[in-house]
């Protein structure tokens, strides 16, 4: 699946901006798109990283927070960054140039081996 830069830190930003929220959404439409059990195990991954962090924020409640809970988002967050720059998207291929003119001249009848 090709994608462009933009395409790729668009996704990387709705990462980020959603402070980890979000990030199974970028692998969920790759491993649609292109239905390999890979794509698969990254989007299960981060949804499973999703139901884990989420009720382990919420348990902590308030208070001075949990550093390894901090790590953990952190390298989740680069992680998934990671993948989505370098990893997830093929580089777009260079498209042929069209040759704009006359049609190429048809190829000459073949003769008939019996008559030579």
């Amino acid at each position: 699946m090709e994608a462009g830069w933009l395409q790729r830190i668009a996704w990387a930003v709705l990462v980020w901006g959603s402070l980890g929220l979000l990030v199974w959404v970028p692998f969920l439409y790759a491993a649609i798109r292109r239905r390999r059990p890979s794509d698969w195990g990254a989007f299960g991954s981060f949804v499973l990283y999703e139901c884990v962090t989420l009720p382990w924020g919420a348990a902590r409640g308030e208070g001075a927070g949990d550093p390894v809970l901090g790590a953990v988002v952190m390298l989740s967050l680069l992680t998934a960054t990671g993948l989505l720059l370098f990893a997830l998207f093929d580089r777009r291929t260079p498209q042929r140039a069209t040759v704009h003119g006359a049609m190429p001249a048809p190829p000459p009848p073949q003769r008939n081996p019996y008559m030579r």
